[in-house]
């Protein structure tokens, strides 16, 4: 037999139940499953597109990319370039320099080798025997000093001023054991004057910019802690 507080409790669950019923409707077989975006939809068949709307879309296993074809390698560059003719008398004499002391390098040795010929020049007219000497060979020196002497004997003054050296290329290179050897070919343009006791001009110009070529050669001895150049030859070309 049902009491009361029994009966009370039935009646509230039905009430419950109707509740929760009309909130959150029935099943009617025609829901649509959860939404699982990893997964494909295999319950309802592909349905064709439409005639005439046909959108193609990459696939998803397209062809394998193709290979990059054989990197090419290119040859170390050459080292003399600008300097020297690849496979020449002066590449193989620079080369042998470089066997020696494996920093030396041609172009720095052009950029030395301008500077010191103006230096030499300006220094001889300037009769700068102290510059000079640390410049020259010593019989190069010596005839240097000869000329600046004879010239101071008459009472001569000299004046050199360098417009411009235009170019300064490497005409020869020999290497004997340790010793090396290399011609320079200087064009330049170069105001010069020598004047007499009373300031008359005896040679030269000091409005005239001249032409000159000189072809110099310098030595020094290799794997020395000196690495000072010196002039050993001039020689004025035409």
């Amino acid at each position: 037999m049902l009491d009361i507080y029994t009966i009370i409790f039935l009646a509230l669950a039905v009430f419950i139940f109707v509740r929760l019923r009309s909130v959150l409707g029935q099943r009617t077989g025609r829901e649509r499953p959860p939404y699982d975006p990893y997964s494909r939809d295999t319950a309802r068949p592909p349905q064709p597109a439409p005639e005439g709307k046909v959108v193609p879309l990459p696939e998803r296993n397209g062809p394998p990319p193709v290979a990059a074809g054989p990197v090419e390698v290119q040859a170390p560059a050459f080292r003399w370039e600008g300097v020297a003719a690849e496979g020449s008398a002066t590449a193989a004499a620079l080369d042998e320099i470089a066997r020696i002391e494996p920093d030396f390098d041609a172009k720095h040795f052009l950029t030395g080798a301008r500077a010191a010929y103006e230096m030499i020049v300006t220094a001889f007219a300037a009769g700068d025997r102290r510059q000079l000497k640390d410049l020259l060979a010593k019989d190069v020196f010596d005839g240097f000093v000869s000329a600046i002497a004879d010239r101071e004997s008459r009472k001569e003054t000299m004046e050199s001023r360098f417009v411009s050296i235009e170019s300064a290329d490497l005409q020869d290179v020999t290497v004997r054991g340790t010793n090396a050897q290399l011609t320079v070919r200087f064009v330049s343009k170069l105001i010069s004057v020598t004047r007499g006791p009373d300031g008359a001009v005896v040679d030269g110009s000091p409005d005239t910019v001249a032409d000159v070529t000189d072809v110099w050669t310098f030595a020094r001895d290799l794997g020395t802690r000196d690495p000072n150049w010196k002039l050993v030859a001039t020689e004025a070309a035409q």
